[in-house]
């Protein structure tokens, strides 16, 4: 019960204090949650940008339609896809999968061509809506990492992707932003949502069952 206990405990924390920040080691521990992740045929089609330092989340700011939780948190962490898919990417994944487990390369040639002949002929913005799909995964586990860490997340999709991919050269590594998630510690007194109850669908209404 304990991962449900900390769910609870987490909400879209909207004020940070900006003397408190995240050690390190921490910030590790909830990259590696989402490193962790499982992704469509283990390609990992995401990457995880950390930014702490104070001026460039500042510029941030406006491109996230002015939300102050931006600048106040320890740490903002982007999460960036895979703009597309191609040969280069699918192969370099398992060629480092087949390295890694001592395999020969080419092993899964069979599976890949598979993947390329599914992937290669769909339209650059298809691709994306799957490689972002992806990203949402080690997306979610991040916050629940840092839930358990009683370090506050607040999801943010509300910003101008074209402005952040410019302002971090996304294009330039084949990447375009998704989410991004401040991560740090609440400020109790100055966050009007800090201890109001916490409001789900109640079960019978959210799962549907078919016995």
């Amino acid at each position: 019960m304990e991962l449900l206990d900390n769910l609870r405990w987490r909400y879209a924390t909207k004020k940070y204090d900006p003397a408190k920040k995240v050690q390190e080691e921490d910030v590790d521990k909830i990259i590696e949650a989402a490193r962790l992740a499982p992704t469509s045929s283990g390609l990992q089609q995401f990457r995880v940008l950390v930014i702490s330092n104070q001026e460039l989340k500042e510029k941030i700011v406006p491109i996230a339609f002015d939300q102050q939780i931006i600048a106040d948190c320890s740490h903002l962490l982007v999460f960036a896809a895979w703009d597309n898919y191609t040969e280069e990417r699918i192969d370099g994944m398992y060629d480092f999968t087949t390295d890694e487990r001592g395999l020969p390369r080419g092993r899964f040639s069979s599976y890949t061509d598979r993947l390329k002949s599914l992937y290669l002929k769909q339209p650059q913005e298809v691709n994306f809506v799957h490689t972002a799909r992806q990203s949402y995964i080690g997306f979610a586990l991040a916050i629940a990492q840092a839930a358990e860490l009683k370090i506050d997340a607040t999801p943010v999709e509300g910003f101008n992707n074209e402005q952040l991919d410019a302002l971090l050269n996304l294009k330039e590594a084949g990447l375009k932003s998704v989410t991004l998630l401040p991560i740090g510690y609440r400020d109790t007194d100055g966050d009007w949502l800090a201890g109001m109850k916490k409001v789900r669908n109640p079960k019978e209404d959210f799962v549907i069952e078919y016995k």
